[in-house]
């Protein structure tokens, strides 16, 4: 007798389903695994054999196959576990045949028969939704998998339980989906003593996901104004909280109970190596780029980073996804994230101080500053200077705008764009915007039209650029509440997209 019970493998975001197949014939007595199975799956054979004992049931002597169909496709994960038992235990006749015909299980054993959480609860259950199947999968994992409102969440604690649940002896209730309580961000944007500019500048890459560079001196506080702009951002909404948790989940980072609503804000060390920042590695996982998807990705030391890693980052700017590609797998993840960058003058950092002069301006400042290569300095939307704030100003007490004052402007701007972008699924901020639609949407007055014009005449402005500042015009623009774009939005964009510093 051959039994079939159902599993998922995992390429990039997507699950696949896999059928689990096991056959007990007469001969020698041997567990085997089939079907392009890594390590850990190899192991599963004595994980299940144990589980199984401690339920007291008895493997008898015969020969057990299993395999893993389709056989070419590459499988990884101890959440093969629970399907294997499965298909066994349906072997044995211990399970009736139509109980796991309609599940797609997965769950790692531990040696006394409980089940262990595993990654990719989420992206299972959505292909168990597309298969109108079941997700059975262990306790700690059923919060997240039941954000799947399309498909059936079943949750259990150990693999009695589930050879209860199936029997009927003692039938399991639904997963509820569980979501981690948003706390509000510790660092408050009122706490940052002068910077205007440069916070003001912060508002607008918020409400558009412009790409934002921040050029200063050590200590005049750039990565203190990027660790203040999770404050700012709205919540994910359902749609962008599923994509993000996705890859989350594929890289065990949903151990919480749950799906969290806050924006990724992701700050990776200068020392980062492709893979890390991009993604990649033995399995292709999704690199820093793809886990601050719907969120920001910071990046202190700009100049710092590999020239190799920071000319990768071009395509992903501007297509929002990244495929990695290896000799076994070719994985595509989204990548729609916010840039911050931050990066001193020049190598010393004092290029712009007045009070330390660098001994050799300015070509100090134009070597450090040229790792950053035109092309990708062409992709910030907004470029602004962090002077330093002189020892005297930190004892005046702080009145500048609370972190959800501003927050309160970026959301309504935002609710602008999702209403502006309802009949465009693809396009959700300002920054996405292009081609007739940006033309509709973005076009100035006449006045705006005419400086618009004159600056990309005298400033040699390239097409992505002249793009990007009509993009950061309408953010301006939405930030005020004003239907149309005009000339002060358009002079308000265009200086901060200009700057002899950077």
């Amino acid at each position: 007798m051959v039994a079939q019970a159902y599993s998922v493998a995992f390429q990039g975001i997507d699950a696949k389903l896999v059928e689990v197949q096991c056959a007990v014939v007469p001969g020698l007595p041997a567990f085997s695994i089939v079907g392009l199975p890594d390590k850990a799956i190899s192991e599963a054979r004595d994980r299940v054999r144990s589980a199984l004992s401690a339920m007291a049931i008895a493997l008898p002597s015969k020969r057990i196959t299993v395999n893993l169909s389709p056989a070419d496709l590459p499988k990884e994960g101890s959440h093969f576990d629970l399907p294997i038992a499965l298909a066994l235990l349906v072997a044995l006749q211990i399970l009736p045949a139509d109980a796991v015909e309609d599940i797609v299980a997965l769950g790692e054993l531990s040696l006394d028969a409980t089940l262990v959480p595993v990654i990719g609860a989420l992206p299972a259950a959505l292909t168990a939704a597309e298969e109108n199947r079941t997700l059975l999968c262990p306790r700690a994992s059923g919060a997240e998998a039941a954000w799947v409102s399309a498909t059936r969440v079943i949750a259990a604690d150990s693999l009695g339980e589930v050879v209860r649940h199936l029997t009927g002896q003692r039938p399991l209730d639904p997963a509820e989906p569980g979501e981690v309580s948003q706390t509000a961000f510790g660092p408050d944007l009122k706490e940052v003593k002068g910077q205007e500019r440069a916070k003001r500048a912060l508002e607008i890459a918020a409400a558009g996901r412009h790409h934002l560079i921040m050029v200063g001196t050590p200590g005049s506080g750039k990565s203190m104004l990027a660790a203040r702009i999770p404050g700012i951002l709205p919540p994910l909404t359902p749609g962008e909280a599923l994509e993000t948790s996705m890859i989350q989940s594929l890289c065990g980072m949903l151990d919480a109970g749950g799906i969290n609503r806050a924006r990724p804000f992701r700050d990776p060390h200068h020392t980062a190596s492709m893979a890390a920042i991009v993604g990649g590695g033995r399995n292709a996982r999704p690199g820093e780029i793809s886990l601050a998807h719907n969120g920001v990705l910071f990046m202190d030391e700009f100049p710092e980073f590999p020239r190799s890693v920071l000319e990768t980052l071009r395509q992903p700017i501007e297509t929002g996804e990244v495929i990695v590609s290896r000799a076994n797998a070719h994985v595509k993840y989204p990548c729609k994230f916010m840039l911050v960058a931050a990066a001193n003058p020049c190598k010393c950092g004092y290029l712009s101080d007045p009070e330390r002069a660098c001994s050799r301006v300015p070509q100090c400042g134009e070597d450090y500053l040229g790792r950053i290569s035109g092309p990708l300095m062409d992709r910030f939307d907004l470029r602004v200077e962090v002077p330093p704030v002189r020892f005297t100003d930190l004892d005046l007490p702080a009145n500048g705008e609370s972190s959800a004052t501003v927050a309160a402007r970026v959301k309504a701007a935002r609710e602008i764009q999702g209403q502006r972008f309802a009949d465009h699924p693809t396009i959700r901020q300002n920054a996405d915007i292009q081609g007739d639609l940006l033309e509709s949407v973005a076009t100035p007055d006449a006045e705006g039209r005419a400086l618009l014009t004159r600056v990309a005449e005298r400033f040699g402005l390239s097409a992505r650029g002249y793009h990007r500042v009509l993009r950061t015009a309408r953010t301006i623009a939405d930030l005020a509440q004003e239907p149309e774009v005009q000339r002060d939005h358009v002079a308000e964009a265009i200086s901060f997209r200009l700057s002899t510093k950077t």
